[in-house]
């Protein structure tokens, strides 16, 4: 026995191995395959697999200019130009790097403490996207001010507490009909894909345009035109910065990627901004001006722990003045974050074989939810959009883990990262414009599973889609979407009970379909254990492990890794879980 194996044996047979159910634990629980080292090896994986979030997060949130006033004027109304307002940003921008990191570590840490799940939590992308242009708008040119906006994060962290609490988040996740749960993240790829051509935190590949809604870009932004904003045909797509976004940003991570090396999306990251950090060069990311010196002065710090200056703890309670919108910001985070959460939870759990035939839920569901809603909450303090689950989790399931270990190890490298502050806030906007590109194209892979034979299904999700990034929107589209499909669908249920079930569509029997009956239930199983009078209602029973692998998750794995392997010892499991709904209208 190596010493490898020893230690995995030891901390096996530990108080940590038997609250972890590690493989050898004596846990009646314990996961089979799951060694201390295998864990710790995932969660560097899952951490290299998502550090990019603090580049991103902290480059998309900072552009709503969170608690800076613009005084531009009447030449400048949304401070494009103005000096002082652009040192602001890039102070708010510090603020958010250390906040997504702190967030990123609290919440990982304690879902895997607490649920003992393998997944990584930390500001979503799409949820961020939405706060930042939509909600909030560029330089806090949308409908409801930053402070406002975080005051709606923090109210939805509460609500999805007791939603969780009783169940209702799992419910309701089910109970969505399957073509707009798909749409949805297909819809948010391409509006992210959308944030990562332009400007404004991209490569600058596209502009807007009067002539046309978009046209094509690709110049020095200082030879755009002040009052249109398009770019000269003498100087399209020579700006090189774009050029520099596009191979080592962007064609060089999806090399790696396709070869499948670790950490592949924080190495195009790093890479790019490597190249732009010298600053006599064309392509620095720190001229030299007033903005460009006191960001060189910031990245020379090198190590250092930045506090949360400008965005801690600064909600608006006062929302009478934005109600309709305030409102309507707030059913579209719940809604959001309720199918991006808690749709990869349940991804990743069916992944990890944790989920349970019988009621479609997984280990620890209940406590994995409370946690992010908390964590949600608590990111609202720090002046951050709501926290969800990384799909990134899948590279460490990919590397063997299966319990909340993985997680732990995850928050520890998130929180060493709070001391490489001025590292992360100094990485130009072309470094991480075509890695926008790249996660909006693997959300997009959910359109094949769209049911595109019947239109009553495929109409609401196309729509859903297309207005998102059409409409520089997620809530439009995911009205569009929802509304079209009750509509639609609704239209056929009543023709169909007054017809007596004689007039339908000819393809009627291809719908995916529709129904209040979940599996599983409405309540939590905590509750269904107390309700039957178990005085040990909070104890899971045991059950035979199951594990089950769609062809999405497949492609997910490859996406983010090697191929899911057994570990040794292990045998392996291949039980299949019907997921199909009765078919009802």
């Amino acid at each position: 026995m190596g010493w490898a194996a020893d230690l995995d044996t030891r901390v096996a047979k530990s108080f940590v191995g038997r609250w972890f159910r590690l493989d050898g634990s004596g846990h009646p629980r314990e996961r089979k395959g799951s060694y201390f080292l295998t864990e710790m090896r995932a969660g560097l994986t899952t951490f290299f697999a998502m550090a990019y979030i603090l580049a991103v997060n902290s480059s998309i949130v900072s552009e709503s200019g969170g608690t800076c006033v613009c005084n531009g004027g009447p030449d400048d109304p949304i401070c494009n130009t103005n000096e002082e307002y652009a040192i602001c940003v890039q102070a708010i921008k510090r603020d958010v790097v250390t906040a997504t990191a702190a967030i990123s570590a609290i919440a990982t840490f304690f879902v895997g403490l607490l649920a003992n799940m393998p997944v990584g939590i930390a500001p979503g992308m799409g949820l961020n996207a939405y706060f930042a242009y939509t909600v909030v708008g560029f330089h806090g040119t949308g409908p409801v001010p930053y402070k406002v906006a975080l005051t709606a994060i923090f109210v939805e962290g509460f609500i999805f507490f007791g939603l969780a609490l009783f169940g209702m988040r799992q419910w309701l996740a089910r109970a969505i009909p399957a073509s707009i749960k798909l749409a949805t993240g297909a819809g948010i790829g391409l509006y992210l894909t959308l944030i990562g051509l332009t400007y404004s935190n991209g490569i600058g590949v596209i502009v807007g345009s009067q002539a046309t809604p978009v046209e094509l870009a690709g110049c020095h932004p200082a030879n755009r035109d002040p009052k249109t904003g398009t770019c000269p045909g003498s100087d399209k797509m020579r700006n090189p910065t774009m050029w520099i976004g596009i191979f080592c940003g962007g064609i060089l991570t999806v090399m790696l990627m396709l070869y499948r090396v670790k950490g592949a999306v924080i190495a195009g990251i790093l890479l790019v901004s490597i190249i732009s950090w010298p600053r006599p060069t064309p392509v620095t990311s720190f001229p030299y001006t007033p903005v460009g010196d006191d960001a060189f002065d910031f990245f020379k710090k090198v190590v250092t722990v930045h506090p949360i200056k400008h965005i801690l703890n600064v909600q608006e309670w006062n929302v009478s003045e934005y109600g309709g919108q305030f409102g309507l910001a707030l059913i579209t985070f719940l809604y959001v974050d309720i199918l991006d959460c808690t749709g990869t939870l349940y991804s990743m759990a069916r992944f990890a074989g944790l989920i349970d035939p019988v009621t479609q839920d997984f280990e620890g569901s209940t406590l994995a939810y409370m946690t992010d809603a908390i964590c949600i909450s608590i990111g609202a303090i720090f002046g951050l959009p709501p926290v969800t689950a990384f799909v990134e989790s899948g590279a460490g399931i990919t590397e063997g883990g299966k319990t909340g270990l993985t997680a732990v190890m995850t928050g520890f490298c998130f929180f060493i990262t709070i001391f490489f502050a001025p590292i992360f806030a100094s990485i130009p906007p072309w470094a991480t414009g075509c890695v926008l590109v790249i996660v909006g194209s693997m959300m997009a892979t959910a359109v094949v599973e769209i049911n595109w034979k019947y239109l009553g299904d495929a109409v609401p999700a196309f729509l859903t889609i297309a207005l998102m990034p059409f409409s520089y929107s997620i809530a439009d589209g995911l009205i569009a979407g929802v509304m079209s499909y009750i509509i639609l669908n609704g239209s056929v249920w009543v023709i169909k009970k007054v017809s007596g079930g004689r007039i339908l569509p000819p393809n009627y029997e291809e719908r995916t379909g529709w129904t209040y009956k979940i599996p599983g239930g409405v309540l939590p199983p905590w509750m269904v254990r107390l309700s039957k009078g178990n005085a040990k209602f909070w104890q899971e029973p045991p059950r035979p492990a199951t594990a089950v692998l769609s062809q999405k998750e497949a492609d997910l794995t490859s996406i983010h890794g090697s191929d899911h392997e057994q570990p040794t010892g292990a045998a392996p499991t291949t039980t299949t879980i019907s997921e199909s709904h009765t078919k009802q209208q």
